[in-house]
């Protein structure tokens, strides 16, 4: 399925998995983002990432314009991983994990959750939603990204790179700004919750209160630093994730 799938970048393959974690980018990333990631996953991980349609190899694909619409348009390239014995985790960031929320909502109308966990990262809870910032210019935007530290010196440097990223980057903002979660929505999952302790877009309590929004266990974890936390601790996030991959993540 890996090869033909143009949602799915396989990461780490494992040829005999002991589980499988799907990473879901935030606003404007892209499935390369998590490479680094998926190096640091014990042996028996068979890790991928989604690639968003309008980014690097999926350039000349049009956009998918909310988040309700792409968890729907990803869900064909989950099933059949949901529908195994083998532990399904999916991890989104920031928009992501709105993402990967709405894919296990879905996969559980389908029955199909059985061995699956979430792992969510840089967001607060559907309950909690905060209005997106609306920006007046691309060089607004830009140094709002920057400030969280979602943009490369060398994209906001390079007027060539920042004219290649800049449409997916508006579009999922947008989308973003759309995002009405049911505020009483829950899954049937175990949800873990990552978040930096000095995120300006998430606090703890927003953090904490993805509790709500599951009906099996929930796990707070708080690390140093701000909105992408994770890139500084690649090695605490994986040691996590493979936590809650495991026989007693659920």
């Amino acid at each position: 399925m890996e090869g033909k799938d143009p949602w799915i970048r396989t990461l780490r393959r494992a040829t005999d998995p002991r589980a499988r974690v799907v990473f879901l980018p935030h606003a404007g990333g892209a499935a390369s983002y998590y490479a680094r990631f998926a190096r640091l996953f014990p042996d028996g991980c068979d890790v991928s990432a989604v690639q968003y349609p309008g980014r690097h190899d999926r350039l000349g694909e049009p956009f998918v314009t909310t988040l309700e619409g792409l968890a729907e348009r990803l869900l064909p390239s989950l099933r059949p991983w949901a529908a195994e014995s083998v532990p399904l985790v999916l991890v989104g960031h920031s928009m992501g994990a709105s993402v990967a929320f709405e894919s296990v909502r879905r996969l559980g109308r389908d029955g199909l959750t059985a061995h699956c966990r979430l792992v969510v990262s840089g967001r607060g809870a559907p309950s909690t939603m905060r209005e997106t910032p609306v920006f007046d210019t691309d060089q607004d935007l830009l140094d709002h990204l920057a400030g969280l530290g979602g943009t490369e010196a060398e994209i906001v440097g390079s007027p060539d790179l920042v004219d290649l990223v800049l449409p997916a980057i508006r579009n999922d903002y947008r989308a973003v700004t759309r995002y009405r979660p049911d505020p009483e929505a829950a899954v049937d999952t175990p949800v873990l919750c990552l978040t930096g302790d000095r995120d300006p877009r998430v606090t703890p309590e927003e953090a904490a209160a993805w509790k709500r929004h599951t009906t099996a266990g929930f796990r707070l974890e708080i690390l140093p630093g701000g909105h992408f936390f994770l890139t500084d601790h690649a090695d605490s996030v994986v040691r996590l994730i493979a936590e809650c991959a495991g026989p007693g993540g659920r």
